[in-house]
This record gives C-alpha cells, sequence and structure tokens, in this order.
C-alpha cells in the first residue's frame, strides 16, 4: 500500500466519498490511490475555484466535509477566493495540496511557493505531512479538524514523495465533539431581554436557519411578540411554506439600518453582530446601533438548536406555537423581463424540495420576498462577498443531493469568473437549472456609483462597468460547455422553458435578458 493509498483509505474509512479535483504531476499518486480506493467519487473540475467552490456547495448540503485535491501552491491558490467564502460559510473542506518532492524542493523549482503562507488565512488548520507513515494519522486529524461544529477548513500539504512511498499504517477517526451548549444564564439573559423591552427582534444566522431551529424561534416569537430577522446573506436557509416568515437584513447599511431601528432590543442567535459589506463615510460600521440593546443567545460556533428550543421551553412556548406560511406562490406575470418579474416566474414555478442558489447580485434583487409562499426548499447564498461562488456551488449541493432539483440564479458579471462548472455539470449529468440574470453590466458598481452622487457616469468609467462591445454570448458559451441554452426576454418564455427545463434530467442554461 502506498502512502497515498493509506490516506485515501483513512478518508473512506472516516464516511468522506466525493473528492473534487483539478491535480497535475505532484498528485498523480493520489489519482492512482482513488483510482484504487472503492467508495471514493472524483469529481473533475477545470478550475480550481469550481474545485473549492462545488466542494463548498457539497458541504452545505451532505452534512459532512468535502475533499479538495490542488496542485501546489498556484493551483491552490487559484481556488483561495472561494475557501474565503467557505470559511465565512462555515463549511467543512479539507484541501489535499500536492507538494514537490522534498529532495526535490531545495533546488526551487519553478512551481515551488510557501503553501503555508497561501493557506493559513482560509484554514483553520493546516499541516504538511512528514512521513508516508504519518499520512493515514494526518488524515484522520484534518478530518477531525475539519469536522469541528459548525465546519471548518482543513489544509494538508503532502509531499510527492511520501506519497509514493510504501505505508502500512491505518488510523482511526474519533467522532467530532459535539457543540458546546449555552448557559442557563445565556437563556434567561435572552429571554429577559425579548419580554422586557420590546419591540424586540430575534436575529438568527447559521444552524438556527435549519427547521429546527425555525420552529424553536417560531415558538419564541409566538410568546414573545418579536420579529424573526436573518442574515443578509444566508448560508442555508429552509424557507417556503410550512417555514415561519422572516425578515431578511437588507445589503446596503441605510436600508438595514432602518429595519432595525425600532427595535428596542436584539438577541442574536446563531449570527454575529451584523456588519455592513463595506464602509460608507458617516456611516457606522454595525448595523445595531449603540443604543440598542444587544444580547448573543448563541455564537454560530455553540449548539444553536438547543438553545433556541431551550429558550421557547423557558418561555413555556407550546411545542407547536407560532406562525407558518401557507403555500402561495406569486401569479405568473406576463410581458418584457424586468428584475421583479423574473423573480415572480422563478419562484411560481420552483418545485417543491428544490435548492435555490442564488448569487444574482442586483438581478435576483426581489426573489428572496417573492418566494417567502413557493414550496419548501432550501435557500443558499453568498455570504463570503467573493463573487462567481454561484455555479460552483450549486455543483456541489447537486452531487450531495442528486435527488433534489437545483436552481441557480446567478448573474452574468459573477457567472464569468466560474463557467467552467458547466462543464462539470454537464460530465456529471448534474440537474442543475442556472438562469443567468443577464443585464450586460456591473449593475452593482452603477449602482454604487450613484449612491457616491455620481449621477453622470463619464464614458471612461462606464468601460469598468459595461460587459458589452462584445456582448457575452451564454447560449453559445453553455454549448460550448455540453450545456443546452436558451435566451428568453419574455415572462411567458422563462416560464416555458423554465419548465422544459425542471422537466428534462441533466444541466440547462436560460440566458435571462433583462
Amino acid at each position: 500500500m502506498t502512502g497515498a493509498e493509506s490516506l485515501l483509505n483513512a478518508a473512506v474509512a472516516a464516511g468522506l466519498d466525493t473528492c473534487f479535483a483539478n491535480p497535475g504531476t505532484t498528485e498523480i499518486p493520489l489519482v492512482q490511490a482513488i483510482e484504487n480506493t472503492p467508495g471514493m467519487r472524483a469529481v473533475l473540475c477545470l478550475f480550481e475555484g469550481v474545485v473549492t467552490g462545488a466542494a463548498d456547495g457539497y458541504a452545505r448540503m451532505a452534512g459532512k466535509p468535502a475533499l479538495t485535491l490542488l496542485h501546489l501552491g498556484p493551483g491552490f491558490a487559484n481556488g483561495i477566493a472561494y475557501l474565503h467564502d467557505a470559511k465565512r460559510a462555515r463549511s467543512a473542506v479539507i484541501n489535499l495540496i500536492g507538494e514537490h518532492a522534498t529532495w526535490h524542493l531545495p533546488a526551487d523549482p519553478p512551481l515551488n511557493s510557501d503553501i503555508e503562507s497561501l493557506a493559513n488565512p482560509v484554514s483553520h488548520w493546516v499541516r504538511r505531512n512528514q512521513s508516508a507513515e504519518t499520512l493515514a494519522a494526518d488524515m484522520a486529524e484534518a478530518m477531525e479538524a475539519a469536522s469541528t461544529f459548525p465546519g471548518r477548513i482543513a489544509t494538508l500539504i503532502l509531499p510527492n514523495d511520501y506519497l509514493l512511498a510504501d505505508a502500512t499504517s491505518v488510523a482511526q477517526f474519533r467522532a467530532p465533539v459535539p457543540p458546546p451548549k449555552v448557559s442557563e444564564e445565556a437563556v434567561k439573559t435572552a429571554a429577559s431581554l425579548l419580554l422586557e423591552h420590546r419591540p424586540a427582534a430575534l436575529f438568527l444566522g447559521g444552524f438556527g436557519l435549519r427547521k429546527r431551529g425555525l420552529k424553536a424561534a417560531a415558538r419564541v416569537a409566538a410568546v414573545t411578540g418579536c420579529k424573526l430577522l436573518c442574515e443578509t446573506t444566508p448560508t442555508h436557509l429552509e424557507r417556503g411554506a410550512g417555514t415561519p416568515p422572516l425578515l431578511r437584513l437588507p445589503y446596503f447599511p441605510e436600508w438595514g439600518m432602518e429595519l432595525l431601528a425600532p427595535f428596542k432590543s436584539v438577541v442574536l442567535a446563531g449570527a454575529r453582530n451584523p456588519v455592513t459589506f463595506f464602509g460608507y463615510p458617516n456611516t457606522r460600521s454595525h448595523f445595531i446601533a449603540p443604543e440598542q440593546l444587544s444580547e448573543t443567545l448563541a455564537t454560530p460556533e455553540e449548539d444553536i438548536t438547543s438553545a433556541l428550543e431551550a429558550l421557547a421551553d423557558y418561555l413555556g412556548a407550546p411545542a407547536n406555537a407560532g406562525e407558518f406560511g401557507s403555500l402561495a406562490r406569486p401569479s405568473l406575470p406576463t410581458g418584457k423581463l424586468t428584475p421583479e418579474t423574473y423573480a415572480a416566474t422563478v419562484a411560481a414555478i420552483q418545485p417543491e424540495d428544490a435548492i435555490i442558489m442564488e448569487e444574482g447580485i442586483s438581478t435576483t434583487r426581489s426573489y428572496f420576498q417573492a418566494s417567502g409562499g413557493a414550496p419548501s426548499h432550501s435557500y443558499l447564498s453568498q455570504p463570503g462577498g467573493a463573487i462567481g461562488l454561484g455555479m460552483p456551488c450549486a455543483t456541489g449541493a447537486a452531487i450531495a443531493a442528486p435527488d433534489r432539483p437545483v436552481i441557480t440564479l446567478q448573474s452574468d458579471g459573477a457567472g464569468m469568473y466560474t463557467l467552467q462548472a458547466l462543464w462539470t455539470q454537464a460530465r456529471e449529468g448534474l440537474n442543475i437549472t442556472t438562469l443567468i440574470g443577464s443585464n450586460r453590466r456591473y449593475h452593482i458598481l452603477e449602482v454604487e456609483l450613484r449612491r457616491a452622487g455620481i449621477e453622470q457616469i463619464s464614458d471612461k468609467a462606464r468601460t469598468m462597468i459595461d460587459l458589452q462591445r462584445p456582448e457575452i454570448d451564454w447560449v453559445s458559451l453553455a454549448k460550448g460547455m455540453g450545456v443546452p441554452g436558451v435566451r428568453v426576454e419574455t415572462a411567458e418564455a422563462l416560464a416555458q422553458e423554465l419548465t422544459i427545463a425542471l422537466q428534462e434530467p441533466g444541466p440547462h442554461l436560460i440566458e435571462v435578458r433583462l
């Protein structure tokens, strides 16, 4: 048995079964080992950013770590943006990075780099393997690190000669430690705040946005009258019919601060004190004002679900108390597509149990509100801000949940970062419908220019936000990646093509001209 085989055997024994890969020469021993390791699936991605973004989506839906296989420091560097997103999403990812043979490193070959310096900012745990015999143990420790609640990123650097050498060792994986429970004092303090300082808000994030957490939050709201709010970009939110209605914190600071302003108190449950995406002159960094009372019931690293249930029990809330939304799809719109009619059409048609990955930026701004009464679905978004995550994340989610339809709401500008994900979707036959909101510009930057007081955008400035001359032909790009593509300009055409795409197996792309 080679060192590479011992490492992958340890991974399979720990319950890992999927590796998103873009290997190079130094990783050939791992390519061979995957071939010889029953139970390990390899998913080839044409760009390392697709590898890491897919690992993020997989981890969010599978509830266990995803493996990546990357080529030396430069290959890993190509995937760092979406590891940044994965870290912000608190996704469990284990990176396997091939390294030059130890005897070759002193020669300083062209691809030599300081991998640790690249890995540390986007990892919670980093190790450079020291021998073939310790590869299995290192894999087990990486698994333990990544499995720490709610999910962490572990990076293992693997010298080529140790992967090739013989190894006899095996490793035992220790089950992850349950997340810490919150104190009784934290529960009592949260209850006091919600009861005595009204109007109050319960601000949810992390695992508080899964079904159990939401049910408990609805019980709390029924007793205290608090409003339920959630993060601007939730990692994994269960929503639609059968879930309690939530207000989502708006993206722009003035809108978010206006939403929060009426509340005398805010209790944080699985979310950190919300911060604006960017710093604006004469605007504070935190949405919650200093004069508002704020307490943390549970941090994202604590047992949020049990904390919410303990709070509901302490308040004496009945088991099934609270408001839960019923099925209320929007009516199908007609006519030329706008962001509003685009969102309404998707919400009117999306099927039960869909997974929605939204990275539409400005093109899908109306979707969240439009889909509140849609059939029950999982909603994923972009908590890290490194754009281009949409299509890779959807790819990983589809592999983790192959029996569920996936819809990607993708903007055209961000989509160009990682369109190679379409090739992997075609190769793997994934049931993903990608909707490209095509406004042919970085519209969010246009909005920011106007917010900065620039009403007349100069031709020179417009060249930095305009995506025309030439226009991007998404239908041709999709077909070139093996994905059927169509272009629509009316709500009626979108409804027709989306219905067809959801009924047919395999990936589809619809360019939505706005």
